[in-house]
């Protein structure tokens, strides 16, 4: 019978560190021993030490901090995004409010948004969700969503623009728009009833990851939705952008 091979070493500390994390031994926060101290306690290279590092790191799980060493990851805590959301968020409204600032918990005045506004053309995958031709004339709308100053959320969304074109909701100084889509979508005659969202899950890209301010090996989640009213399909989002560690998509199925 073949002996099974002794684990590598940088995959041994690796797990000695990760079950102190996981165990509160090395709460959020925490600083890791130095690469020397990590070296003298286990008897092995610098390099070995740094590969067990880079695997924590790829995993989430601690970041370095130039001049500042490794430490144990503070993640933020999750939220909750259910389907009712949208229907409370269309419900009349004591103080502004959208389905952002009710998942963040947050007040009107701890709110902020980038926006980038521009006319573009249907692409063949657009075409197909709005159910129009390709190359129909839409409004872009980038979003990136601030919550006390940190960043959570991009988006990217598009409305007709034979519906939104020479209106408020096409003027980017009126954002952000208490109620956000669902509210313009009723300003301009055409209320939703019925929301589809699909979710998948892939690594950010660099830029994504550079406005979240994302740490290494953290994927997203990314949620494509339509909002459809009586008339069609009245906005494509392509996409809710998400960092997976800081949400938990919560649906509920009325049977």
């Amino acid at each position: 019978m073949t002996p099974v091979p002794d684990r590598p070493a940088y995959l041994r500390i690796a797990d000695t560190l990760r079950e102190g994390i996981r165990d509160g031994s090395l709460p959020p926060g925490t600083r890791l021993p130095t690469i020397a101290e990590l070296c003298g306690a286990h008897g092995v290279s610098e390099i070995v030490v740094r590969q067990a590092v880079a695997l924590l790191r790829g995993e989430g799980l601690v970041e370095t901090r130039r001049g500042g060493g490794t430490i144990v990851r503070v993640v933020p805590p999750a939220r909750r995004v259910a389907m009712d959301r949208y229907r409370a968020v269309s419900e009349p409204m004591a103080v502004p409010e959208t389905t952002f600032t009710r998942d963040q918990k947050i007040t009107w005045e701890e709110y902020r948004l980038d926006r980038e506004f521009s006319r573009v053309r249907a692409d063949d995958d657009l075409g197909a969700l709005f159910e129009l031709p390709s190359g129909t004339e839409l409004l872009r709308r980038r979003f990136v969503f601030y919550a006390r100053e940190e960043p959570q959320q991009i988006s990217v969304n598009y409305l007709p623009w034979d519906v939104v074109g020479d209106t408020p909701v096409a003027d980017p100084a009126r954002e952000p728009w208490p109620g956000g889509t669902l509210a313009q979508l009723a300003y301009l005659g055409h209320p939703p009833i019925r929301v589809e969202e699909a979710v998948r899950s892939r690594m950010p890209t660099p830029e994504e990851a550079e406005t979240l301010r994302m740490t290494g090996g953290v994927p997203v989640l990314a949620i494509t939705r339509r909002m459809l009213s009586r008339a069609g399909v009245m906005e494509v989002c392509r996409d809710i952008v998400l960092p997976a560690d800081r949400v938990v998509l919560d649906y509920s199925i009325d049977l």
